[in-house]
């Protein structure tokens, strides 16, 4: 039975023996190598199918809390593999996980609600994270994982790199690092045959142009950001390093529960006033989670883990955000727009809240019950505000499939 059809995301070490067993299946066509490590030593591997000079990237696995991905990977390399006419001229390159550290830190392959999905939940601090350390921190501290990937990319020179993404609650977006005409009209038909919404007013492409309902192009660089006091900037992210060789990256946004509040192309009746209650809560249930991190951190042993560093980063970057929400217009007045910053104002203290919790459980401390109790009950709340229904994992898989091909057919095309 495969991976599939038992309804669940593979581990890292399933998606590499699954990438062996294509690369064995065809061996003058297809290799897999090893081209890094991570920082506690875990392999990166890539999977290379076809010869061609003109290359695809797939990255799988950037953000731990993102599975869809990997699945996503092995369909498109085995579509990839039997399909001729995606390999002419064409090669195809897929780095089968970007942080496999990560991946051992997000522990829910199967969750069947929320709540399973974040009591199992990591997702590194920014610093930490293979795409984005770029824009954080100098080149001389990146880490080994984002070192590995700009190699890959210098190697390879794509002419399109797609990286697989996705969100626990919503529907589906692209952000793009140069438009590419066309694509917006197939993203836009395989997401209403898989009964899957389109995120048209995304909160991480808050501001920017649109080729299409769901497709987003990142602004030039030196273009004001929607939230200023966000440190990270994707122009300075791992996206943009295609860049140098006339190449750009589609970052394909899929969602574990579907929710049409992100789908709504209507006005906001009242959208300044909504971003003010926005910030106000955020602060609220940040400030819950403080209260039992000041709590329990004189009692936690040190150096901090990997989970509480990234819960203390979740929850530093909340007293800024709510000041953008309040001091700057919003950047979208729709229903949609609202809808989408809605659910980011109740993912940031939900995400720090749950990995403080893990981090409570394996101290045995005594306020693990009480914060186990707020988890559950955001958890709870966010899926039922937003009528979160589950999207099937071949509908995940399928739509983000289809839309990785249309972009590189796509961006293709228009090079030509």
């Amino acid at each position: 039975m495969s991976l599939l059809q038992e309804l669940r995301y593979p581990s890292v070490s399933e998606i590499v023996a699954s990438a062996r067993a294509l690369a064995a299946h065809r061996p003058g066509l297809s290799t897999l190598r090893q081209i890094g490590v991570s920082r506690a030593g875990r392999p990166l591997h890539l999977l290379s199918v076809g010869h061609a000079q003109r290359a695809v990237l797939v990255v799988a696995g950037a953000h731990a809390n993102e599975p869809a991905g990997g699945s996503t990977l092995l369909s498109l390399a085995e579509r990839v593999l039997y399909d001729v006419e995606l390999r002419t001229d064409t090669s195809w390159h897929f780095l089968l996980c970007a942080d496999p550290d990560g991946a051992s830190l997000h522990v829910t392959p199967a969750p069947r609600t929320l709540l399973d999905y974040h009591l199992g939940f990591f997702r590194p601090a920014g610093p930490e994270q293979p795409e984005w350390s770029p824009s954080v921190l100098p080149p001389d501290r990146l880490p080994p994982e984002t070192r590995a990937l700009t190699r890959v990319i210098d190697e390879l020179r794509p002419y399109l790199q797609a990286t697989l993404h996705g969100t626990d609650l919503g529907g589906s977006w692209v952000q793009l690092t140069k438009d590419i005409p066309g694509l917006a009209e197939p993203f836009a038909k395989s997401a209403a045959e898989l009964h899957i919404p389109v995120e048209t007013g995304a909160s991480d492409a808050a501001g920017w142009p649109a080729s299409g309902p769901g497709v987003h192009v990142m602004p030039a660089p030196g273009s004001d950001a929607a939230y200023p006091s966000m440190p990270d900037d994707a122009r300075h992210s791992t996206w943009y390093h295609a860049h140098r060789y006339g190449g750009l990256t589609a970052v394909v946004e899929v969602p574990m529960w579907a929710s049409d509040l992100v789908d709504d192309p209507a006005q906001h009746p009242a959208p300044a006033a909504a971003m003010r209650g926005l910030a106000r809560r955020l602060r609220l249930d940040a400030r819950q989670v403080e209260t039992v991190l000041t709590e329990v951190v004189p009692r936690l042993p040190g150096p901090d883990g990997p989970l509480l560093r990234a819960a203390k980063w979740a929850l530093e970057l909340v007293p800024g955000l709510a000041d953008d929400w309040v001091r700057t217009p919003p950047a979208d007045t729709t229903k949609a727009y609202v809808g989408s910053v809605d659910a980011f104002g109740r993912r940031l203290p939900l995400r720090a809240a749950a990995m403080l919790l893990r981090v409570l459980q394996e101290a045995d401390d005594r306020a693990a019950p009480r914060l186990g109790r707020l988890v559950a009950s955001w958890s709870d709340a966010f899926a039922e505000q937003f009528g979160a229904r589950w999207v099937p994992l071949d509908h995940q898989v399928e739509h983000q499939s289809r839309t990785v091909v249309a972009a590189a057919l796509h961006a293709r095309d228009n090079a030509v």
